[in-house]
């Protein structure tokens, strides 16, 4: 049997599914459809010259990967490959075919520094370690079961706070563009990013095919949202917190929390089972908060990283 890399047709609707099935197998914490792959093929902004790739045995689709460059960091020449094979269809060269092709895409468009995502298992270390990759971050995967989990009380929403959904932002969504601005800042990472092109979150994020708006719960001051908490879902009874932050000046006053712990109640009387998140693994305070709504860790990943000469 013989395995080939090739470029996934995002037209083709069997290309898009088999991409999303691979992710779901290989990375279940995180929600994959074959409308959020398209959508990340079609939206994505053309300069991070995305190219993602299959692995193809027999016709079938055993292996992905996403590859593009990190266009909105201020430090330029920095790519990301993340390669996942079905977890049933390893030991057939897959991932090496797919790495080599990603870091050959990467290297002719100037990359010089490349980081990849992979679950902190010892066979996905030395896979990455024997290519030249270093350990770096870490991050974990909570799981929340909302069906048969203890999901504390809603907590009291303090005066002069007001909470509200995405939905309701919908005529002017730039102001929660500007707490994500802000919080991504701040948020752990190997890479520094800076949020700036308005029109871009809006075709990236704000239409997101998985962005559930009423689920999207805002913690609001004089009417300005100043905590937030991004909800996905996958129209199949899983959901997923793409980000929850704060703004600076509001910190240290619950409102990421309470944010979360209400969009997790809605979430749940509207017959979603299954929540997800993640956390950088040195992120105490946002792990903590997850721990007391209920979450417990399911797995670890670990960015590695590889200098180009």
């Amino acid at each position: 049997m013989t395995v080939l890399v090739r470029a996934l047709r995002p037209d083709v609707p069997a290309d898009a599914e088999g991409f999303a099935r691979v992710r779901r197998l290989a990375l279940p914490y995180i929600l994959f459809t074959a409308d959020s792959v398209r959508h990340t093929v079609t939206q994505i902004h053309p300069d991070a010259r995305f190219r993602p790739l299959v692995a193809e045995e027999d016709g079938e689709i055993i292996g992905t990967a996403q590859v593009h460059l990190i266009h909105d960091s201020p430090d330029p020449g920095q790519g990301t490959l993340n390669v996942y094979v079905r977890p049933d269809r390893t030991h057939r060269g897959a991932g090496r075919l797919l790495v080599r092709a990603a870091e050959d895409y990467l290297a002719d468009l100037g990359a010089s520094r490349l980081l990849a995502w992979a679950l902190d298992e010892p066979a996905n270390r030395a896979f990455a370690e024997r290519r030249g990759y270093r350990r770096g971050r870490s991050a974990h995967f909570l799981r929340l079961d909302l069906a048969h989990g203890t999901l504390p009380p809603l907590p009291e929403v303090p005066p002069g706070v007001e909470l509200r959904t995405a939905a309701d932002f919908a005529d002017d969504p730039r102001p929660l563009f500007e707490l994500d601005a802000e919080t991504l800042r701040d948020e752990p990472s190997d890479v520094d990013y800076a949020l700036t092109d308005y029109d871009a979150w809006l075709a990236e994020t704000w239409n997101h095919p998985l962005l559930n708006r009423e689920l999207t719960a805002a913690a609001c001051v004089d009417g300005r949202p100043v905590a937030f908490t991004v909800a996905y879902t996958d129209g199949d009874s899983r959901y997923s917190s793409a980000m929850t932050g704060t703004a600076r000046a509001h910190r240290g006053r619950g409102l990421a929390g309470l944010a979360k712990a209400h969009s997790l109640h809605r979430a749940r009387a509207a017959g979603v089972t299954e929540a997800f998140t993640g956390n950088d693994t040195g992120n105490d305070p946002m792990i903590a908060i997850n721990k007391r709504l209920g979450y417990e860790i399911c797995a670890t990943e670990v960015r590695y990283v590889r200098e180009l000469g």
